[in-house]
């Protein structure tokens, strides 16, 4: 499998010359668009993971693709090839095995109306859990972790990472910081990602290969 990252909480996954796009949103500027894009998921509906004008430009390159997403953003799509999913989940689509976590986006203010969020483990390797700090019950060989968001902040961000543990781990959600300011989580997440015996590395633009 290859694994590109762009811009905020979108990248992509290959797998066989089948594609597979999570949280193409607002923020997301740089997207490459590849061809045979079989699945995206969306974990919630804020704009800056749910853009249907994006969505739209994959689409008119890939019209075979199902949209994997909450509740909250199925029903918002009428009219596209969707499917609702949910947390403990377990979808196997588009040549992706996917297992999905949790149901409900974290706090941003007390009291303020929840929606629904769901995490993904992509094929037992890679997981993202979307707006929230769900632990996955398998294992996780590659965790993209977001770095800053209003609901967040990075004491979570390291106790998230530390519990999971994983071999890898590059960050996401970071579209809201200056240089200046991925540089300062870079330093803390790297300690923690040490912490734990996992590599840290930011993928900007970026493709790997997951083994």
């Amino acid at each position: 499998m290859q694994l590109a990252k762009y811009e905020h909480a979108c990248f992509v996954v290959e797998k066989d010359g089948c594609h597979l796009i999570v949280d193409p949103g607002e923020f997301t500027t740089d997207l490459t668009i590849p061809e045979s894009v079989s699945v995206v998921v969306i974990t919630h509906q804020h704009p800056d993971h749910f853009d249907t004008t994006l969505l739209d430009e994959i689409i008119d390159d890939n019209p075979q693709l199902i949209i994997l997403a909450p509740a909250g953003v199925t029903r918002q799509l009428k009219g596209y090839e969707t499917k609702t999913v949910k947390g403990g989940d377990s979808v196997v689509i588009g040549g992706f095995e996917l297992d999905f976590y949790g149901d409900t986006h974290a706090t941003i203010v007390p009291g303020g109306d929840s929606i629904d969020n769901i995490g993904v483990l992509i094929e037992d390797r890679i997981y993202y859990g979307g707006d929230a700090l769900v632990v996955p019950e398998k294992s996780v060989d590659t965790l993209a972790i977001p770095a800053a968001a209003p609901w967040l902040k990075v004491s979570e961000t390291i106790e998230f990472l530390k519990a999971i543990s994983p071999r890898f781990v590059f960050p996401t959600h970071d579209a809201i910081l200056s240089g200046s300011g991925k540089s300062i989580y870079d330093h803390w997440l790297a300690a923690a990602a040490d912490e734990v015996g996992a590599r840290y590395q930011r993928l900007d633009e970026q493709t790997i290969d997951i083994d």
